[in-house]
């Protein structure tokens, strides 16, 4: 079994409101698995979804370029180790040549966008800086007949590309926007995945207020909060940030225009440093 750290529990803590006993029983309960140890809480609490961990892997930066049409766009990230670097001026350059290199060759395979001269300027840039960089991914999406690309880039670390038909640029910024701020799960409600849809369903079903009810009734309760659940995950369906009045998808209607996909980079998304405790490490050489 795993050896369960504060630190862990900690996190747990900050993640789901509960109590330090119960976070360290059920990570003792999935032998150190926090995301495991979140589901079942939510099981047994009926908590909702917890938030999101705090700890990220990697720093740096993401960038988009639209074309001038509207036609297409691109939306990449690039790696630092620090957050000093990811301000650094020539840092900001290197990524905009990624950027436009991306933009002008229509390619998102990494190892063909760095070859030659931007991986020569991304060794030099590492032996300068002396942190590693490293070109992590890039996306393309590209408007259907009639339709545009909007952008948007939120302090650097957040990219958004939304794709409408109809509708202009500034509407396609505001749902970038909206989507940046929000981060919805998907575009629409029929884009949810089905292995998501029925873990969550199980998660409901499991719920402390469904014990001892009939399975129709528990039926109905489950189909009211999955729907419940995929409004507040649908870009479409969610109350629109400028004006929550109104949902995105009303907005984009208003203005003459439908919502068809997204795509959000954020910055370290989906990898984890691991924290060093060197005072710790110290302790275990004097040992």
């Amino acid at each position: 079994m795993a050896a369960i750290s504060a630190s862990m529990v900690k996190e747990l803590r900050e993640r789901t409101g509960l109590g330090m006993l119960e976070c360290k029983t059920a990570l003792k309960e999935t032998d150190g698995n926090i995301e495991l140890a979140i589901e079942n809480l939510r099981k047994s609490s009926g908590m909702k979804a917890a938030k999101k961990a705090s700890r990220v892997a990697a720093d740096g930066a993401v960038a988009t370029k639209v074309a001038a049409d509207g036609s297409y766009g691109v939306v990449l990230e690039v790696n630092s180790e620090t957050d000093f670097v990811a301000r650094d001026e020539n840092f900001k350059g290197f990524v905009q040549a990624v950027a436009d290199k991306v933009f002008e060759a229509k390619e998102t395979d990494i190892a063909a966008v760095m070859a030659g001269d931007l991986e020569a300027a991304r060794e030099a840039l590492v032996q300068k800086i002396g942190e590693n960089i490293s070109v992590r991914r890039a996306a393309i999406v590209e408007a259907p007949a009639g339709g545009i690309v909007g952008e948007y880039v939120h302090g650097g670390r957040i990219g958004v590309l939304s794709v409408l038909t109809g509708a202009n640029a500034e509407v396609a910024k505001d749902v970038a926007m909206h989507a940046a701020a929000v981060n919805p799960r998907v575009a629409r409600p029929e884009d949810m995945p089905a292995e998501e849809l029925q873990k969550e369903k199980e998660i409901i079903m499991a719920q402390p207020d469904m014990e001892g009810k009939p399975e129709e009734i528990k039926e109905k309760m489950a189909v009211g909060r999955v729907k419940k659940f995929l409004a507040e995950n649908s870009l479409v369906e969610q109350a629109f940030v400028k004006d929550p009045s109104q949902t995105v998808a009303a907005f984009v209607k208003a203005n003459g225009g439908e919502v068809q996909s997204f795509i959000r980079f954020e910055v370290g998304e989906g990898i984890e440093k691991v924290e060093e405790d060197f005072a710790e490490e110290v302790r275990k050489q004097l040992a």
